[in-house]
């Protein structure tokens, strides 16, 4: 008997062991967005353990109350309905699901990403003549890329913000979609190329928090993670005076250069960066020779281009823009880039090679042509030429 009371003590323990190894920056963050939305997931959640708490007392206490042995116990076959308990029963969830409904929707409006703060925290508002911090971020393969047009400087893989000034975010990424998330400082929000996300946010306490991207977007993903650094605003002005002192430029050049694919980037420092850059970064025009996005929708809101716009198609091609340099992402293979595929062909149980067909290679399927395909003479993949 000793042993089992010893034993479930181990027990109630091991749960408390997990958990200090979690990062509980979610449940305990430092910006006034993160905490409502944290408050809205301990408000969720005590609003579901209303009914799942009681529900489950309950199963059990029928199961033992009401159990063979129990013959002290109310038998009564033919009972079939309750009025009192038919309320109970629908009145409880109607009620958690109506709660749950009201705050959904408040929280919807009021955490809304694209609305501009209205406070500082639950017990300070923003103050009249307060100038939000603007800054562009570019979500690149695989590291980030942070402008700050207000003050002329740019990183790599470094973010700071002075304490208890509301940050205006523009989001973008330059090819594959990835999710700015800084979970100590507001909710993740996808970056998309051609597009412009936006977020609002604000930090209240000093320190260094982590950020990265939660969304996949190929081999470097796991790597693509940065710094963000909550500052007062005197170690914030040192923070961007030593960016412009130990800065090099970002140019047109010097950005298609960081924009191709890479793994593990150090950070970097800008000390003057185009303005005109990030722009040409969200209209995907910033390698030389393509038509701006922007461009292509004005001609288009003034009706088109007619048959002269057929010069514009390889303007307006955008993917990819390296291949023809050789330079191809560490995960791409077959079609796109023409790479080969890393797994091998797949054997058949019938002792034939499963074979991938490429765009543009001649199929013939039991002496009918594929449309759009060579009549060839050329023999057709194994699992097309099988007659079994």
């Amino acid at each position: 008997m000793l042993k089992l009371v010893k034993f479930s003590r181990l027990l109630s323990v091991l749960p408390l062991l997990f958990l200090a190894g979690c990062n509980m920056v979610v449940m305990a963050p430092s910006g006034d967005i993160a905490a409502q939305q944290r408050d809205l997931i301990v408000i969720s959640t005590v609003l579901m353990l209303l009914i799942i708490i009681p529900v489950i007392f309950l199963t059990l206490f029928f199961a033992w109350r009401y159990r063979r042995s129990n013959t002290a116990a109310t038998y009564a076959p033919e009972w079939h309905h309750s009025t009192r308990l038919e309320i109970v029963i629908w009145a409880a969830p109607l009620a958690i699901i109506i709660a749950l409904g009201a705050v959904t929707w408040i929280s919807t409006h009021k955490l809304d990403p694209y609305r501009p703060l209205d406070r500082l925290d639950a017990e300070r508002a923003i103050p009249a003549n307060t100038k939000p911090l603007i800054v562009e971020v570019v979500a690149l393969d695989w590291k980030w890329l942070f402008f700050y047009p207000e003050l002329g400087i740019a990183t790599v893989n470094e973010l700071a913000a002075p304490v208890d000034v509301p940050i205006n975010f523009k989001i973008t990424a330059s090819s594959v979609m990835n999710s700015f998330y800084i979970p100590a400082l507001a909710g993740q929000i996808y970056a998309m190329p051609g597009m412009e996300t936006k977020l609002h946010a604000v930090i209240n306490k000093q320190g260094e928090y982590e950020g990265f991207s939660a969304n996949y977007s190929g081999s470097g993903f796991s790597h693509m993670r940065f710094k963000f650094h909550g500052l007062d605003q005197a170690g914030f002005d040192a923070w961007a005076a030593q960016v412009k002192q130990q800065g090099t430029m970002l140019n047109r050049d010097a950005y298609l250069k960081l924009e191709k694919p890479s793994e593990k980037e150090p950070v970097r420092y800008y000390a003057g960066a185009d303005a005109d850059l990030y722009n040409a970064i969200l209209n995907m025009c910033a390698t030389p020779g393509k038509m701006c996005m922007n461009e292509m929708m004005h001609i288009d809101m003034m009706g088109g281009g007619g048959k002269e716009s057929a010069e514009n198609r390889e303007k307006l091609q955008y993917d990819n823009r390296y291949a023809d340099e050789g330079i191809v992402a560490p995960a791409a293979t077959v079609p796109a880039t023409g790479a080969p595929a890393r797994s091998e062909p797949a054997e058949r149980t019938d002792g034939n090679t499963m074979q991938h067909d490429m765009p543009g290679t001649d199929m013939q399927h039991q002496g009918h042509s594929m449309p759009g395909m060579s009549n060839g003479a050329d023999p057709a993949p194994a699992q097309l030429n099988n007659n079994n």
